[in-house]
């Protein structure tokens, strides 16, 4: 790999704006590949990154990141945790649990108990903040010699038939054969270019308290989904661990206002409600959300020299862990293509063109899954909300029953965050 990295004033082969997980992603990815690489990102270096946010590393984005980097996937499996079971109640009924044995020992590391999994090399997933994932990636991209640019805020961008001119607010223009666009929901990439994002935004909101662990007297490590649960109401509510923690995401109603669940006071006292009063004085913190279900007309510029991966080219709500996966999935193949585009210029259209095609597909899958998903969890029918109980009175003799209380709020499992052979 080239040792020195240009100056301002050079021009670069790509440029990424964005030093989220998804750019970071990107970066790595071409560096990876042999490119140096230019990464902006308008906070400065001592940022500081609230909430867990996005919490799975899904097996495979770890595969992909540990080819990208290797070791990266252990490191991520190793600080984060894998909880062994599932479980699923209907009001203060269990209508479904699984429990997976403990994961084999791995080769040079020892055996922790709250790993498991089925079959792989990488677990199928690994849980931890968000924060925490980003550390990682940010380590893995200094040690690959990723020049990392901080307090860089994009604020135009230009394309030519021959490169990409990119403008920042201390007035440097940056030069670069190709840009990948990971500046997030407000991308000022995308919407410099003019690409709008079509969709809808639902009013619904859900609130999410990030909660700390109480290590002499921890909760059971699993995923617990509440449907209809008494102490709230009859408001849906998840569980999830985390590494040193646990997320809980309440599922609020159409008339329910932000002040009565998304104020501090008010979470700690339904957090209470759900897992008990010691840990109304451990939340770290509380936020709230409303669905998205929007995806760019288009992944590219007209001139295939700007790439749009993550949530700068699509929204729609975390079920199944979509987001983030599908925007690690995003930065691999956007750095294939501009890899290809520059190893080969007489097929870069091509390279750059099926990018497009592909990724935008995958996205189109992941909104209408998480949509499928919205209409679970939100049933607007009286019809809907029969099946749901009724699947519940019927999961002890129809096992069946309980799975699909189980799944349904996922989405469709094949396709997570790609396509609908499961790949990313």
């Amino acid at each position: 790999m080239p040792d020195e990295h240009p100056s301002p004033s050079q021009r670069i082969p790509v440029l990424v704006v964005g030093a989220g997980p998804v750019g970071l992603t990107a970066a790595l990815a071409l560096r990876g590949r042999g490119l140096p690489v230019v990464l902006l990102e308008a906070d400065p270096s001592d940022r500081v990154r609230p909430g867990s946010r996005a919490l799975f590393v899904h097996r495979e984005s770890l595969n992909l990141l540990g080819g990208m980097r290797p070791g990266l996937d252990r490191t991520l499996v190793d600080n984060g945790v894998i909880w062994p079971t599932r479980r699923t109640v209907y009001r203060d009924k269990e209508v479904f649990a699984r429990s997976y044995p403990p994961r084999p020992p791995q080769p040079d590391r020892p055996e922790r108990p709250e790993r498991s999994e089925r079959s792989g090399a990488n677990p199928p997933f690994t849980s931890l903040r968000q924060v925490e994932t980003e550390r990682h990636l940010l380590a893995a991209c200094v040690e690959a010699g990723v020049d990392i640019r901080w307090g860089a805020a994009v604020t135009e961008v230009e394309t030519s038939p021959d490169g990409v001119r990119v403008l920042t607010g201390d007035g440097t223009v940056h030069e670069a054969q190709y840009v990948i666009g990971a500046d997030g929901a407000r991308s000022r990439v995308r919407r410099s270019l003019g690409i709008a994002m079509r969709g809808e935004r639902s009013e619904a909101f859900h609130v999410v308290v990030d909660v700390e662990e109480d290590p002499a007297d921890p909760l059971p490590l699993e995923r617990v989904f509440v449907y209809e649960h008494p102490a709230l109401g009859g408001r849906s509510v998840m569980r999830v661990p985390f590494a040193g923690g646990f997320q809980l995401d309440l599922q609020c109603k159409d008339d329910d206002t932000p002040e009565e669940w998304a104020d501090e006071k008010r979470a700690a006292r339904w957090t209470a409600a759900v897992v008990g009063e010691k840990y109304a004085e451990r939340l770290l913190w509380v936020s709230r959300y409303h669905f998205l279900h929007v995806v760019a007309e288009t992944f590219t510029d007209a001139r295939s020299r700007v790439l749009l991966v993550g949530e700068a080219s699509h929204l729609f709500p975390p079920f199944g862990a979509r987001g983030m996966n599908s925007g690690i999935a995003d930065s691999a193949a956007a750095a294939d293509a501009v890899a290809d585009a520059l190893a080969r210029p007489e097929e870069r259209l091509r390279a750059i063109g099926d990018f497009g095609t592909k990724r935008k597909e995958a996205a189109e899958f992941n909104n209408e899954a998480a949509r499928t998903a919205l209409a679970h969890l939100r049933p607007r029918t009286r019809l809907a909300r029969l099946r749901q109980a009724a699947g519940a009175a019927l999961s002890p003799l129809v096992p069946s029953c309980g799975e699909w209380l189980e799944r349904a709020p996922y989405g469709p499992r094949h396709g997570v965050a790609g396509t609908t052979k499961g790949r990313y």
